[in-house]
């Protein structure tokens, strides 16, 4: 027995129409994942979103400086005022000292020199220690006392940091035959300050600062010609100590530090 073609075409569509309702099903079921992952990656990308903000905002608030911060911050404020100060700040016109009678004196400065390599603003074997050390710079200014007879030249070489500078004071010598080279100012009473009148010269560190120092006389004496009694009655180097330690203070003095991280306010 055979099928009526009637019978046959019934089957074909009803075959037909189960095969497009099972492919209907099929999208939508993709559909459904689809927009069920899509959902999913929107909420996440929210949630990120909003936890990147909520950080960045904590870290841009306001909030007090830990200790670490703080100390950090000390170290900058020094480690750029070579460079953030004028020159007549780091080298101030009158520099205030004590005698030998304890009485209250004062050295004025009679010239600022051209910033120098380092190298070349003192002898040879200190220049070496400062380069080894990686030493960015040099500064010198030349003072006199009241009463125009003493000359004192300070030179503060600047290094990268304070444990740079720490580093190369313990390769420098104590002999206080070498250090800073004179700065001479002519036309002035320096004008015969030279390397063979330095009678002494010494340094002392301060922060990432060697701050150096030397004396002589206006007259031209060299170290040879005063006798060594002499300079230890001297009030010479007492004077030249005080000048270059107090230019060490100033720019090692600790600044004032906001308590906060914007400011005085957190």
């Amino acid at each position: 027995m055979r099928s009526w073609p009637a019978a046959t075409g019934r089957d074909r569509a009803a075959g037909k129409e189960r095969l497009e309702q099972a492919v209907l099903q099929q999208g939508v079921r993709f559909r459904r994942l689809f927009v069920t992952l899509v959902g999913t990656i929107v909420v996440a990308s929210a949630v990120l979103v909003l936890l990147g903000t909520i950080g960045l905002l904590g870290e841009t608030r306001s909030r007090p400086l830990t200790a670490t911060e703080q100390n950090q911050y000390k170290q900058e404020e020094i480690a750029r005022r070579w460079q953030a100060w004028p020159a007549t700040d780091v080298f101030p016109e009158e520099v205030k000292y004590v005698g030998l009678d304890k009485a209250q004196q004062y050295a004025r400065r009679v010239g600022i020199a051209p910033e120098t390599e380092c190298g070349k603003g003192v002898d040879p074997s200190v220049a070496g220690v400062l380069d080894d050390h990686g030493c960015v710079t040099m500064l010198r200014a030349t003072y006199v006392d009241q009463t125009a007879m003493f000359v004192f030249t300070v030179g503060v070489a600047v290094l990268k940091d304070e444990d740079s500078r720490i580093s190369a004071t313990e390769q420098l010598t104590q002999d206080d035959r070498v250090g800073v080279l004179p700065v001479a100012f002519p036309g002035t009473v320096t004008e015969r300050f030279g390397a063979d009148q330095r009678q002494r010269t010494g340094w002392v560190g301060a922060g990432p600062y060697i701050v150096f120092s030397t004396a002589g006389y206006t007259d031209g004496r060299t170290r040879a010609a005063i006798p060594p009694e002499e300079m230890l009655h001297s009030e010479l180097w007492p004077a030249a100590k005080s000048i270059g330690n107090q230019i060490a203070y100033f720019l090692a003095d600790p600044p004032k530090v906001p308590p906060c991280t914007q400011g005085n306010v957190c």
